[in-house]
């Protein structure tokens, strides 16, 4: 082969090799930008662009009376792009940003107007699009700003970006804090009302297309096609009235302080509606202030102690085992009980006590003894009975409450585990059983309420744009807790803890009447049990009126440590300023009673009857009655002295009105006037079958009924 084939063939080789190359570069194009074009395309604009979320304004939040208690308040983050779409050109930019440097930093202060103004230049130089200016910037801010030099030239051609963001408001700051609570991302932490509601709350969310710029930094892109505006959640109407609210917080503070207590609550309910007015909870912290940190009204679960009586005596007198007046020999105040000869314990009362003592007494007293002895003695060979008729009053489920974190009650039954032989007579005065305070509230509640017991509510109302969507209305748990019988002897008792018993010290006032239970239990230690370190638990629970119950409430305070734990010493002053201040703002139960006297201070009308029986009625009276034919004519009678009476006068042929007489008046009338009657029914005369007034022949037949 000679050098020039060789040399060709190289050649050749190359061109076929290079043609090769470029064929399989257009097909690769080809492939790319035809089979694969909308892939890569995709990819490309998810790197440059993406739609961000855009939070909605969250609903409000309203008392009861419409006060506001969270909303949301819009803030802003301001930024610049100094290109502006290239209308921002260098002779406007220079001419102006000393003027917008100087009024950004006489309006915040934070930096010099050479700082500002060196800020806005160098950024003009690296030519940021999404320079930030400014964060958290209010709305009376932002209208300022748009009045600043370049920002006043308009949305495109001054290069102002507004970025509007939320933030969540409590104007009354830390008022029913808890109840109204918040919401994070994370479900689990969702507490209160906010969290409870968040999908009403909340609203719909809308979207904005971002764009990324030169450095990484994201700004919006104007795309009004595909942009979706956020929609503004509901507003919740809550049942909380805040001047309640503010009461409550303020005695449970200054008691809790007191009697340097660990925690304590206090909820404060509308008998009828089960609408919760006031509910306040403070946790001491470790530099010895309080706060609102768990909701212990509604989570905490511990012993109600002797608040729980209630139940024990309502089972007591509706199975007809005991009566208000059964006596019991209390002992002097120490009762042992033993089994097979074996000591079981000792039950005591906190205070001495004389024996005997009827069961209305025991309870004004709150006795220990007495109430086991009751309960020991009629239940202890079928303690079913009595564990049946307490889960008849479903003390032993959940109230199903708006929000979240409500403890499940524990009431024993013979088939636990746990059960002994001093389970039911702990059961009789409040152990060996978990109840939160809301749920003995909601059980007083029913005896407040003639015997029907209602779930409590907390909101009432959804509103979205003024038009109502829901609304809510407390659940009947029980229609009737116990016999009407039963319902009036714990009234009596109830009322008989303030007016002689335990409660009288304290809460007995002479302006209302008030009914309750006190409540001091020990309580076991953190992780130590019951141990010679007592704990204790003081509580008092009850409603007023008590003659014609308006509120019912419970304050329970943990843990006090300077000495005094007897509940009515405890919780019972917090519970008397609560109920003052509410007795004094609510008019409609601090009207007072209108005077009734006895007999009618007015003088009774009559009609013109049987004269004689009407005499009779009078001198029974001691009314005089004054005639007509006695005065002189022309000036009336005076009836300031007694009661004018005119002689009956018949007109011949003229019907009597006997319409709302009785029949002996009636019949007295229409005789004498010349008529024949026809009685039906009885009564008084309702119809007569000829209009008095009427023209018809004496000895015609008029038929007269009464009803």
């Amino acid at each position: 082969m000679s050098i020039r084939t060789n040399i060709l063939l190289r050649v050749y080789l190359s061109f076929g090799l290079i043609l090769v190359f470029a064929g399989a570069v257009v097909v690769q194009l080809y492939r790319v930008q035809f089979v694969q074009g909308a892939k890569w395309r995709a990819m490309a604009k998810t790197l440059s662009t993406h739609y961000q979320t855009v939070e909605a304004a969250r609903g409000n939040i309203f008392s009861n009376d419409m006060s506001l208690l969270a909303t949301s308040v819009p803030e802003y983050e301001l930024h610049m792009d100094m290109l502006a779409s290239g209308i921002l050109d260098d002779k406007v930019f220079n001419e102006k940003v000393d003027s917008l440097a100087m009024k950004l930093s006489k309006l915040y202060g934070d930096r010099t107007e050479r700082e500002y103004s060196r800020m806005m230049r160098d950024a003009r130089k690296d030519s940021s699009r999404y320079e930030l200016i400014r964060r958290k910037v209010t709305y009376q801010e932002l209208k300022q700003i748009r009045k600043f030099p370049i920002f006043n030239m308009g949305k495109y051609k001054g290069g102002l970006i507004v970025v509007e963001q939320n933030q969540r408001v409590l104007p009354f700051r830390t008022l029913a804090a808890r109840t109204i609570g918040y919401k994070n991302n994370n479900v689990k932490n969702a507490v209160g009302l906010e969290g409870a509601y968040a999908n009403y709350i909340d609203g719909e969310s809308g979207k904005r297309l971002m764009q990324r710029m030169a450095g990484g930094t994201w700004m919006p892109v104007n795309n009004g096609d595909e942009e979706v505006a956020p929609k503004e959640g509901a507003d919740i109407i809550s049942t909380i009235d805040v001047n309640f609210q503010d009461v409550a917080q303020d005695a449970l503070m200054k008691q809790l302080i007191k009697n340097q207590a660990d925690h304590g609550c206090v909820v404060l309910m509308e008998v009828a509606t089960g609408e919760i007015r006031a509910i306040a909870n403070f946790t001491r912290t470790k530099e010895g202030d309080y706060k609102e940190k768990l909701n212990y009204a509604i989570s905490d679960a511990h012993d109600p102690g002797s608040t729980f009586k209630l139940a024990s005596y309502m089972t007591a007198f509706e199975q007809h085992k005991i009566d208000t007046n059964t006596k019991v020999d209390i002992e002097g105040g120490s009762y042992s009980m033993y089994y097979k000869g074996k000591l079981l314990k000792t039950f005591k009362d906190a205070e001495y006590n004389p024996s005997p003592m009827t069961a209305k007494r025991a309870f004004e007293e709150s006795s220990n003894v007495a109430v086991v002895k009751f309960i020991s003695s009629h239940y202890s060979d079928n303690p079913r009975e009595f564990t049946d008729q307490l889960y008849s009053y479903h003390l032993n489920e959940k109230l199903g409450l708006q929000i979240g974190g409500e403890a499940q009650p524990v009431i024993k039954n013979p088939s636990n585990r746990s059960w002994s032989k001093l389970t039911l007579p702990e059961m009789a005065y409040g152990y060996e059983m978990r109840l939160t305070p809301l749920q003995m509230l909601t059980f007083y509640n029913s005896v407040a309420n003639n015997g029907k017991m209602i779930a409590p509510i907390f909101v009432k109302e959804i509103r979205r744009l003024g038009n109502t969507i829901q609304q809510f209305q407390a659940r009947v748990i029980n229609e009737k807790v116990c016999s009407d019988a039963t319902l009036g002897k714990m009234r009596s008792l109830l009322e008989g803890v303030v007016q002689n018993g335990t409660g009288k010290n304290i809460i007995k006032n002479n302006l209302y009447t008030v009914a309750g239970k006190t409540g001091t239990a020990q309580i076991a230690n953190d992780g130590a049990g019951y141990g010679e370190k007592k704990t204790y638990q003081a509580s008092f629970c009850g409603y007023f009126p008590a003659d014609h119950p308006k509120y019912s409430m419970i304050v329970v305070i943990n843990h006090p440590t300077t000495g005094e734990y007897l509940a009515a010493k405890v919780a019972g002053p917090v519970f008397r300023e609560i109920a003052d201040r509410v007795y004094a703002s609510d008019l409609n139960m601090n009207q007072a009673t209108p005077i009734r006297y006895v007999g009618n201070t007015n003088f009774p009308q009559v009609k013109k009857g049987n004269p004689k029986a009407l005499k009779q009625v009078y001198e029974k009276l001691g009314i005089k009655p004054l005639y007509a034919s006695n005065n002189v004519q022309g000036t009336g009678v005076d009836t300031s002295n007694g009661v004018a009476y005119e002689d009956v006068k018949y007109k011949s042929g003229v019907v009597p009105y006997v319409t709302g007489m009785g029949l002996s008046d009636a019949l007295y009338l229409l005789g004498n006037a010349g008529y024949k009657v026809t009685v039906r029914g009885s009564g008084s005369v309702i119809s007569q079958s000829v209009t008095g007034g009427s023209i018809i022949p004496k000895g015609s037949k008029i038929t007269i009924g009464l009803q």
